[in-house]
Parts: structure tokens; C-alpha cells; sequence
């Protein structure tokens, strides 16, 4: 009996995971250990690998929903890996016929990469792989192309007949040079949790600006410390999080959401830090900041950065943070409207560093500047609070105290 491999469980919170590629394809032989496929959940994605060898017999569809414990796909254990004594001559053989001009239709089927239903759907409709571009992964085709080359097809033969009937022409939904390429499950989710932010919450932003000269120079003054002692860098956005963690002691509110008719006020403070990846953006939970100290919470960036971008990020490191931080200005923002992260009522945008003349003391000075922008939850956060707690940020970073320094 074909050994099944099941969807694992991936975090408290997560019911179901979708199908974001395929390593391997149907009739495959794979070792132990080998990665087969790749499953995205609306937080992050995850490889999943065969504990057993085997070919494999069955596969679920790029972009099937699966539940957790689900059939991934079954391999059959009874076949042994492939034989490999005739790997040279077979080699000279297809270094011969390549020479002679002689192609192998089996060997230019195999090259064409495709989902087992793409295939079936494909030769039901009399359509050649060939001529498909595909929008998975590697050029790997779709069910999906399959069916948009048919939609095309019907659309073009529709606008010729009536262009020749009433001499006018249809215009069509693609643009010439256009790629049309599937949403990933992530990208889809990130999508629906903005629009469902922008739909349920009454959002509002506030500005303010800082001036970054004291923790420019603290930083300065302090970075060869910091990092013989500890082993890393002293970034702003430490900084920031200290800042973040005083005004929400300062003004309670903003570290709240609503659960039906009721407000939830935390006790702790769990900041998201937003991190940017191929795939797109995380919100990675620094748990409990206020007992942290600049090091520890320097650390905890950095991990959660490093697995982010290379794919192993925690899913349970992705929920339970009560507000948010995101930094545009790594990218050169210089001001931004930052969408909340639901149900946070909260969320700070931080921006480029910019040398801006000032007004200081009836003088007009250079300065670095930086502008801040909270965007809050106006159903919970009246705006004296959230103007409060956007002074508080200021506050803290343009005097900050040398005891942060641990």
C-alpha cells in the first residue's frame, strides 16, 4: 500500500494550507529527506520532505486547499531507485543523436514541467503544452494556463467573427507584453487583511517629525561598546521599540483591540517588527519588549529577519503582537500612511533620515530628520491619545537617556 504524506501541523492557528509548488512530479523517484513540495499558509510558506523512498504515485494540485493531516501526495515504496550503470553511454547516445540533429520526443515531454490535471485538461481539449507559457514556479503549467489559453482562444475567434460580420473590433483584457502570474497564498492574504483593515477599521494617521541628532550621536558613541559586548550592531529600530513600549505605558488605548462589543487593553507589549521578503512582508512578534533590553531585542530582529527571508520563519512567532512597527525608510520613504495589522489599533511608520533646515532657538539650523507617522484605530484611540502617544516616540528619541545603553 502506497505510503500517504500529510499536511504536518504548522501552528496552533492554522486550519488549512495551500499547495504553493511541487519539487517533484508524478512518477518521480525520491530519497528519504528529499524536499517534494512546498505549502503556503496565509502567514508564511514551509518545504515539506519525504520521510520514505519511493515513487511517487499521487500528487495534489498546485493551489488545492488542504486541511491539516491531509493528503499531500502517496508514494510507493515497493519500486527501487533507478538504475545508473548506463549513465555514460546513455549520455553518448544523446551526445550522438543531438549531433546527428535527432531530438527524443519522450526526453522534450518530460522538460515540459506540469500539473498532473493541467495535463489531463490539456489533452481533453486537444491543446499543445508547448505552446503554453506557464505561471507556476520554474515555468511549471498550471490547470489555470490550460484554461486561460482556452478562454483566449474562444475570445479571439469571438472578436474575429464579429469584427468580420459588423467591422467592429473588441478590445481584450490583456495587454500585449502583459505577464499574468497566480497570486501566492500569501500574497492573497496580505491583500485580503489590507482590504479588511481599510473595510472594518476607522483608520486615521498623525505625523510628527523627530530630530536625530542625540540618537545619532548615542550610536555613534556607543556602537564599539555595544558590539564587544553583546556581539551585534545597536540599530534604530531598537530604539524605536523602546520608544514604542514607553508610550504605550503612556497611553494604554493605543496597545488595544476590539473583540465585538468589547475593548481589549493588554497588560504586555508584543511589538511586530515588519520585515520585507521575496515573498512579501511579515510581521514577526517580539514578545514581552518591555522586559527586553536593546540587545535582546537587536537579537530577536535579527533571527526573526534571517528565518523570515530564508523561508523558516515560526508561524507561531507571526501572532499574538498587540501593535506594530514598519520602517519605509530602509527603502528611502520619506513619508507614508502605514495600514493597521488587524485587530491592532496600532501601528507606527518610520522614514528615511534627512538633513532638513529647522527653526532652533530663532536660528535656522541643519538637522537630520525623521518623519514619524501613527496610524491608529479611531473607534478605539480618540486623537488626543494618539497625538499624545506620537509625542511620547518623539520625545524619547530626540533625548534618549544613556541608560538604555545596558
Amino acid at each position: 500500500m502506497p505510503t500517504q504524506i500529510k499536511v504536518p501541523t504548522v501552528g496552533e492557528s492554522i486550519k488549512t494550507v495551500y499547495i504553493a509548488d511541487w519539487k517533484k512530479n508524478t512518477g518521480t523517484y525520491c530519497n528519504a529527506g528529499d524536499i517534494i513540495c512546498e505549502i503556503e499558509t496565509d502567514k508564511a510558506s514551509q518545504e515539506i520532505p519525504t520521510e520514505v523512498a519511493g515513487v511517487i504515485t499521487t500528487l495534489a494540485e498546485v493551489g488545492d486547499e488542504l486541511p491539516i493531516g491531509g493528503i499531500l501526495a502517496t508514494i510507493d515504496e515497493s519500486i527501487d531507485a533507478p538504475i545508473t550503470e548506463n549513465h555514460n553511454s546513455n549520455e553518448q547516445i544523446n551526445r550522438d543523436s543531438a549531433e546527428n540533429g535527432i531530438s527524443d520526443p519522450d526526453k522534450e515531454k518530460q522538460e515540459i514541467l506540469t500539473t498532473p490535471s493541467a495535463r489531463i485538461h490539456a489533452e481533453e481539449l486537444g491543446i499543445d503544452l508547448s505552446k503554453i507559457t506557464g505561471s507556476g514556479k520554474k515555468g511549471r503549467i498550471l490547470k489555470e494556463d490550460v484554461l486561460a489559453t482556452t478562454e483566449k482562444s474562444k475570445s479571439i475567434q469571438t472578436s474575429t467573427s464579429i469584427a468580420s460580420n459588423d467591422n467592429v473590433g473588441t478590445a481584450s483584457n490583456e495587454v500585449d507584453g502583459a505577464t499574468r502570474k497566480r497570486m501566492s497564498m500569501m500574497r492573497r492574504t496580505i491583500a485580503n487583511r489590507l482590504v479588511s483593515a481599510q473595510n472594518e477599521a476607522a483608520m486615521l494617521t498623525t505625523f510628527n517629525e523627530a530630530d536625530m541628532s542625540q540618537i545619532i550621536d548615542l550610536r555613534k558613541k556607543h556602537q564599539k561598546q555595544f558590539i564587544e559586548t553583546h556581539g551585534v550592531k545597536l540599530g534604530y529600530m531598537s530604539l524605536f521599540v523602546k520608544a514604542v513600549v514607553h508610550a504605550l505605558k503612556t497611553v494604554p488605548n493605543v496597545n488595544a483591540s476590539i473583540n465585538g462589543n468589547d475593548i481589549i487593553t493588554y497588560d504586555q507589549q508584543h511589538i511586530g517588527v515588519a520585515i520585507s521578503t521575496e515573498k512579501g512582508l511579515v510581521v514577526p512578534v517580539i514578545r514581552n519588549a518591555d522586559q527586553l533590553t536593546l540587545a535582546e531585542i537587536e537579537k530577536s530582529i535579527i533571527n526573526h529577519a534571517e528565518k523570515a527571508r530564508s523561508g523558516n520563519v515560526d508561524l507561531n512567532d507571526l501572532t499574538g503582537g498587540t501593535f506594530s512597527i514598519t520602517n519605509g525608510g530602509i527603502f528611502g520613504s520619506m513619508m507614508s500612511t502605514p495600514i493597521l495589522n488587524p485587530p491592532q489599533s496600532g501601528i507606527l511608520g518610520m522614514h528615511t533620515i534627512q538633513e532638513r533646515p529647522v527653526a532652533l532657538n530663532g536660528e535656522v539650523v541643519i538637522r537630520p530628520m525623521m518623519y514619524l507617522a501613527l496610524t491608529y484605530d479611531h473607534r478605539i484611540v480618540d486623537g488626543r491619545e494618539a497625538v499624545t502617544f506620537l509625542v511620547t516616540v518623539k520625545e524619547f528619541i530626540e533625548k534618549p537617556e544613556l541608560n538604555l545603553i545596558d
